[in-house]
């Protein structure tokens, strides 16, 4: 048996049997969208196939660095950080990365951990769409950047003066990927393995960056596959003595990174719901509402898809991010890019989204925004033509500039509490305001230069 075979608790136990493995990899994902985990012996894990088993809700009660939260309702000190139950995907079974037949399981908190429980939040926005005789499809791409560097060096350098793998700008080389092509060929054998499967890969504009592009699934394999793939690249690259961020913006002086989403929705017979041969630009009035609720609704879900302080670094005119909740027809100036062609290909890309981003709760903004704009009928704006850098938009589509403003307009969103619950709303948001609290208590290197001497 091989990995793509295992659907059943049955069939993972008997590839495990198969292997002879004394232990197994189980992980699953936090608020932030990091794959914590650990081996767990073989009759542990039968167990929990069959019972659950339980994992420390900390890991929904802290942020990147292990630093608790003073804020959040569903758990703290005041709980006393108690086991969650958790669930095992038996058909999330997958070869791990370098490790010799060893094989990875994916999980999701159960009980009361499940509404605010990343994967659990989308899969209720996937429910939804499902009640709606709806079937979406998704695929992620990301941008990446790889340097000369390992997680003790970059600390000793203060995360200064880093060497990325290739210098200068370099978008589409074929030099750069075919004098690294041992390294690209192992990225794409490792989707291969992993079952993440890579559709284009290429390097893109700066130095040291890469864009992976992932294959089209059903949404809800195509979100675990994006979490995999950022987990398993930051592996790989420590493998060979590299490191890959997906910050979104780690420089002044280069673009940001993206995690765009493209999206289409599939009726009951496979047909692809947003293509209408004979309406303008092919876009069906269900794609056209579906694409109104992703712009009026993408103020008040921002800090799902830009959920660190680092993300509004990234939105500013003329660096590949969109600023405001615009479209346009093939525009990449816009946060919402019609991709317009025959039945297979019509979609939406969701540009707003960057490398950073929970790729779960990226998703379930994207998708859950425009479910809401089918079910109200709504009408998009007119499309942007040319650069949408340029142009003056109405107030309502506008975007909040830090992550504090999102996450108030977050708090406040009677669409974010109806797609994703209010335990999720109300925790999701007390762990940006942390994230963000985080931030203010440091003193930048730009305050130092700026005021230093001369205020």
């Amino acid at each position: 048996m091989v990995p793509r075979e295992v659907k059943t608790a049955k069939d993972a136990k008997q590839i495990i049997e198969e292997r002879k493995l004394s232990h197994v990899k189980v992980g699953l994902f936090d608020n932030d969208g990091v794959m914590r985990g650990k081996y767990m012996s073989k009759e542990k894990f039968f167990s929990s196939l069959d019972n659950g088993f339980a994992f420390c809700d900390v890991v929904l009660g802290w942020d990147v660095k292990d630093q608790l939260y003073d804020n959040t309702q569903y758990t703290g000190w005041h709980t006393g950080y108690p086991d969650a139950p958790v669930r095992i995907i038996p058909s999330s079974c997958r070869e791990v990365l370098g490790e010799n037949g060893m094989l990875l399981f994916m999980a999701e908190f159960a009980g009361e951990a499940e509404s605010v429980c990343p994967r659990a939040t989308l899969h209720r926005v996937l429910d939804k769409c499902k009640s709606m005789g709806l079937i979406p499809r998704a695929a992620f791409e990301y941008e990446f950047f790889l340097f000369r560097e390992t997680p003790h060096s970059v600390r000793e350098k203060g995360f200064r003066n880093l060497e990325p793998i290739t210098p200068d700008w370099f978008g589409y080389s074929m030099i750069r990927n075919s004098t690294y092509s041992e390294l690209y060929k192992s990225i794409l054998a490792m989707g291969e393995t992993m079952d993440f499967p890579i559709e284009g890969i290429h390097s893109e504009t700066g130095p040291g960056v890469i864009e992976a592009a992932l294959a089209v699934d059903f949404a809800c394999h195509a979100a675990d596959k994006a979490a995999l793939f950022k987990t398993y690249m930051k592996v790989l690259a420590q493998k060979n003595d590299l490191m890959a961020t997906f910050m979104a913006k780690w420089s002044n002086d280069y673009p940001g990174q993206s995690g765009h989403i493209h999206l289409s929705l599939r009726d009951q017979n496979g047909k692809n719901a947003f293509f209408d041969g004979d309406a303008l630009h092919s876009m069906s009035s269900l794609q056209r509402h579906f694409l109104a609720g992703q712009q009026r609704l993408m103020p008040e879900l921002l800090c799902m898809v830009a959920p660190s302080v680092n993300s509004y670094s990234r939105m500013i005119p003329g660096f590949w991010a969109p600023t405001d909740a615009t479209w346009g027809i093939e525009n990449r100036t816009t946060s919402l890019r019609v991709i317009t062609g025959t039945e297979k290909s019509q979609r939406i890309e969701y540009r707003i989204g960057a490398a950073d981003a929970n790729p779960f709760l990226a998703l379930a903004a994207a998708l859950g925004s425009g479910l809401i704009g089918i079910e109200q009928g709504w009408e998009p704006t007119p499309p942007v033509l040319g650069n949408a850098y340029q142009q003056t938009h109405s107030d309502t589509l506008a975007l909040p500039r830090t992550l504090w403003d999102a996450t108030q307009q977050f708090k406040q969103s009677e669409a974010a509490v109806s797609l994703f619950g209010q335990a999720f709303v109300g925790h999701f948001a007390a762990s940006r305001e942390w994230e963000d609290r985080e931030f203010r208590k440091h003193v930048t290197d730009w305050e130092l230069s700026r005021y230093f001497e001369i205020i």
